[in-house]
């Protein structure tokens, strides 16, 4: 599922609920780098971590 990310989209890391919502920012293979509104820049392998979209942001 990952692999639909584009940057804009809003997402949450699953195990990382208190990070809150974030937005992505690049998606280049399985690494994708994400701003969180309490966690900040994070990037995650997305071989390990499936994000939860919640919307786009350019809609």
């Amino acid at each position: 599922m990952n692999e639909i990310l584009e940057p804009g989209m809003i997402v949450t890391h699953p195990a990382a609920p208190e990070w809150g919502e974030g937005q992505v920012q690049s998606r280049i293979g399985t690494r994708i780098t994400v701003n969180f509104t309490e966690g900040g820049k994070q990037v995650i392998d997305g071989s390990r971590v499936m994000l939860r979209i919640l919307r786009r942001d350019d809609l």
